[in-house]
């Protein structure tokens, strides 16, 4: 999926961060974490998180568990 622009907070970017993470967290429970899930409005903390997990090659175990923890905080409540 080609993304031009981060800067716009879209749904399809959204899904973009969301599967990227997933990817480079190699997430046994990546299903469980559709981008669906995911609401616009929290756009700015799904980059952040997006931004911190593209910048980084390797993840201790605990740090997986920290991201996967602030993933799940960023769910939407449906």
């Amino acid at each position: 999926m080609e993304v031009a622009n981060l800067d716009e907070p879209t749904q399809e970017n959204v899904q973009y961060m969301i599967e990227a993470i997933k990817t480079k967290l190699r997430m046994a429970t990546g299903a469980a974490m559709q981008a669906s899930h995911f609401s616009v409005e929290r756009y700015g903390e799904i980059r952040e998180l997006y931004e911190i997990v593209s910048g980084k090659n390797k993840f201790s175990i605990s740090e997986v568990e920290a991201l996967v923890t602030e993933l799940g905080q960023l769910r939407s409540k449906a």
